[in-house]
């Protein structure tokens, strides 16, 4: 049986062991060096491929952080590839990115901590044996990084469960009366989005023990278009079908997704920006979804396919995003049409797709 997603260090296992063969100093309980972890994320133009299209010196900060034993916050916009950073620092720290806690109102602190078999406690009461360990507390006693996704979603007084795990580096158990303390090689990578800034604070004591690093948008347009298509291909393929991506409607797709997320187009002109974040994970998710449509459904226009995608994409967060889409499309996509540009000439002619 097939998984769907292969975590980074099963995907990228063969550039792993390749990277684990370079000399030079590396922190207690790393798998590879510094320099070869940043190499692992950024590629080297040869056997190793880049995989975050982000900046250098932030990604080499991020491993200078967990070298220094601080936990790392990763902080920015829905969509900006927090998440996968995160796995790939944890893949190539750790070799293994699977102890991760998803934080949302519902986390609960045992999943931070530790929580029991019930049976056990019922059984023999409160034991080794019967303690179930948190991916936190595993990390502890590995020697590993932990992963902690949106922690700005869980209540304040479960964040500040990672207080104590953080700067002493243990974590008391008292029903046991014992304490586990990190094995070297432990640390935390949390991430979080601007979008819940204020959802729940974190306490001053908590972000005094993580360096916050923030992930901007791709700035290139080109390597976004790039990067979208690469991922949408990945999506076709998994999906068994026999497409292509289309070269002109990634671009625009992407083009689109830009201009309205930066309330700015290519051309400086200016336009209203959406409600909705509009994406690279969500352009990556529509391109996929056009190339599978296209394939099932054998849809001989791709083009076509592009303003009900969009449309459902703007206004799932605001329906007033609707008359935002019309705006854009009734203003830059015209002036683009008017410019002679047939792809746009076409999306134009769709206009009746978005709305009146």
């Amino acid at each position: 049986m097939n998984r769907q997603v292969e975590p980074a260090e099963v995907r990228y296992a063969a550039e792993l062991a390749l990277l684990a063969e370079e000399s030079g100093p590396r922190p207690p309980g790393w798998r590879l060096t510094p320099s070869a972890v940043v190499t692992f994320i950024m590629g080297d133009g040869g056997r190793i491929s880049g995989k975050f299209l982000g900046d250098r010196a932030l990604v080499e900060r991020a491993v200078i952080t967990l070298a220094g034993r601080r936990g790392l916050l990763l902080v920015g916009e829905p969509g900006t590839a927090k998440s996968m950073l995160s796995e790939l620092l944890t893949a190539a720290i750790s070799g293994d990115s699977s102890r991760t806690v998803q934080g949302s109102a519902g986390t609960h602190e045992e999943q931070l901590r530790y929580g029991w078999n019930y049976q056990l406690l019922l059984a023999k009461g409160p034991s080794a044996e019967a303690l179930v360990p948190s991916p936190i507390l595993s990390a502890m006693r590995a020697g590993a990084v932990a992963r902690i996704e949106e922690v700005t979603r869980c209540l304040p007084e479960v964040q500040d469960a990672l207080v104590s795990v953080l700067s002493e580096r243990h974590m008391s158990v008292p029903e046991l009366g014992e304490t586990e303390y990190a094995v070297d090689g432990f640390n935390v990578i949390a991430t979080a989005n601007l979008r819940d800034r204020g959802v729940n604070e974190m306490s001053a004591a908590l972000k005094r023990r993580f360096n916050f690093e923030v992930i901007e948008p791709i700035g290139s347009l080109e390597a976004e278009t790039a990067l979208v298509k690469r991922e949408a291909m990945r999506t076709i393929t998994g999906g068994n079908a026999p497409a292509e991506v289309d070269d002109a409607v990634v671009e625009a797709l992407v083009t689109v997704f830009r201009d309205l997320r930066q309330g700015r187009t290519v051309e400086g002109w200016p336009v209203e920006r959406t409600t909705a974040v509009l994406s690279t994970a969500e352009a990556v998710a529509v391109a996929g979804s056009l190339g599978l449509q296209s394939a099932y459904f054998s849809v001989g226009d791709p083009v076509s396919l592009l303003p009900g995608h969009l449309l459902g994409v703007a206004r799932k967060d605001d329906p007033a995003d609707q008359a935002k889409l019309v705006g854009y499309w009734d203003s830059t996509i015209r002036r683009r049409a008017e410019g002679g540009a047939r792809l746009w000439k076409r999306l134009y002619e769709l206009r009746h797709v978005v709305g009146e």
